[in-house]
């Protein structure tokens, strides 16, 4: 063939090289996004994917997953462009270079929406990904799991999709690749099923994915960790059996010492990991206790602030709910100071409420456990968060229960002296409540009483007739002579001075 037929050819094949590397080069930036939208790339990309050059395709492809992944929009218009099908056909027939192209494509639309992601599936992407994950190439594994994982993640329907192509089996067998970014990718896939329901989570049990992932819980590589800790979580959070299977491979205390890794992100999720355990039963919560895991939790709170502190403290609460001796196990461990502080010191309300919420569960079941938290000042703590007007409802809400049901159990009277004075009247009662439960047994404790001025601050309270408030104050007034109750009382200075106007009357 002569030169002069060939050479345009190979001039429009070098033109076509240029445009697509160029193209995905362009859509690296952000900046480059509209422009490139509105010169109708996605419409000159699409041919570009049949190209009889292999590299061409490929660039096309990396091209339009840029594209697609820098918005819903441009993922909208790939759909559009009748582009999935396209992909899904080459993915069973192409090189490595390409399937990894294209998986990314399909993994950039379906990120965006429940609604993409459907499309990606309709389109029949589900077997051709499956089909990846057999490859021998451990990058086309990895982009074919990443791209499952993010059709998974949107919502259970579709993530049973995934689960009946058959790819949970083959994730699991990925978990157990030799390469790191393969298992950490298989294993946030693996999350991203099991978070929906119980059944799904049971699918990834079945498949017997837990055993492998517990044994990178202390690998030194913190992202695979990451994913690892989310992923037992995520099984774990759904029923006392799914948490009963995390907890037989033997993750405790192992995965304490996640809470002390380096990296933020290995610490939470841990700490994830363990509340979803410990919010299952009694049984599985004094597991984690007898495995030093209450001490670890403390520690982890103390350490950390923000966000992250969340599951920690929320861990604590659901120790502390089941039984007074598990109660008195975070008290023993010093946990009531940091849930103290989140609860005073957080910026963000949702922490401070659940400091409130734990800090009531741990200390509503007997005297001792009140008088624990008392005695740290734990009650006007609650009270300043319930009446501050920049409090949430929610904050107030559960800062209001804690209190009632702290004070309801609290016998330690010289702490709940400051709660007279400042409590509104729907906590005032049960303060005051306590006080005429608590005096009538113990003459040494009327007496301080009278001393500290408790018993002034009672007549200074205006309690309705036929309150319950006001039987409660008649009750305390009742152990106490009636010139000692009336020298208390607010009015009694007015009524010597009337005394003395009468008695100085000719």
């Amino acid at each position: 063939m002569s030169r002069a037929v060939l050479q345009p050819f190979e001039e429009y094949q070098k033109a076509r090289v240029t445009f697509v590397q160029t193209v995905a080069e362009l859509a690296t930036r952000p900046q480059n996004i509209d422009a490139l939208q509105s010169a109708g790339v996605m419409s000159l990309l699409r041919p570009l994917l049949l190209d009889n050059v292999p590299s061409i395709q490929q660039s096309a492809a990396l091209a339009l997953g840029r594209l697609a992944n820098y918005s819903d929009d441009l993922a909208e218009q790939v759909v559009a462009h009748d582009i999935l099908p396209q992909l899904v056909l080459s993915l069973a027939e192409q090189n490595r270079f390409y399937k990894k192209a294209a998986a990314f494509v399909l993994r950039a639309v379906a990120k965006h929406s429940a609604e993409l992601a459907q499309a990606v599936v309709d389109s029949g992407a589900l077997e051709a990904l499956v089909t990846c994950l057999e490859e021998f190439d451990p990058g086309v594994k990895e982009s074919a799991a990443w791209a499952l994982g993010y059709i998974g993640r949107h919502n259970g329907q579709l993530a049973n999709c995934v689960v009946e192509s058959g790819a949970i089996p083959l994730l699991v067998l990925c978990v157990q690749e030799p390469e790191l970014s393969l298992r950490r990718i298989a294993a946030s896939s693996l999350s991203d099923i099991a978070r929906h329901s119980a059944d799904l989570a049971q699918k990834v049990v079945d498949a017997g994915a837990v055993p492998h992932l517990s044994q990178y819980i202390n690998n030194p590589d913190a992202q695979l960790k990451r994913q690892v800790c989310s992923c037992l979580a995520q099984i774990a959070k759904h029923t006392v059996e799914l948490a009963e299977h995390v907890v037989e491979a033997e993750i405790f205390p192992r995965i304490l010492n996640c809470l002390k890794d380096s990296d933020m992100h290995v610490k939470k999720n841990a700490a994830t990991c363990i509340r979803e355990i410990a919010k299952q039963n009694p049984a599985l919560a004094k597991l984690i206790v007898n495995a030093g895991g209450a001490a670890a939790i403390v520690d982890y709170i103390s350490e950390v602030k923000g966000n992250p502190r969340l599951p920690g403290i929320m861990t604590l609460g659901y120790i502390g709910a089941f039984d007074e001796s598990l109660a008195m196990g975070v008290i023993v461990s010093k946990g009531v100071p940091p849930l103290k502080d989140a609860l005073k010191n957080e910026g963000e309300d949702h922490l401070k409420a659940a400091s409130a919420w734990s800090l009531g569960q741990i200390g509503r079941h007997s005297a001792d456990h009140s008088r624990a938290l008392a005695e740290l000042d734990v009650p006007n703590c609650l009270l300043a968060a319930y009446i501050d007007d920049k409090s949430s409802e929610d904050l107030k809400t559960k800062s209001k229960r804690a209190l009632k049901s702290i004070v309801q159990m609290c016998t330690y009277l010289p702490a709940l002296e400051p709660l007279l004075q400042l409590a509104p009247p729907n906590i005032l009662k049960y303060v005051v409540s306590q006080f005429a439960k608590t005096l009538p047994h113990d003459l040494a404790a009327r007496r301080t009483f009278v001393q500290s001025g408790g018993l002034q601050k009672v007549q200074e309270i205006k309690a309705p007739p036929g309150s319950k408030l006001r039987e409660y104050k008649e009750a305390i007034n009742a152990l106490y002579p009636p010139e000692i109750v009336q020298y208390y009382s607010p009015d009694y200075a007015e009524t010597l001075l009337k005394k003395i106007d009468e008695y100085n009357q000719p």
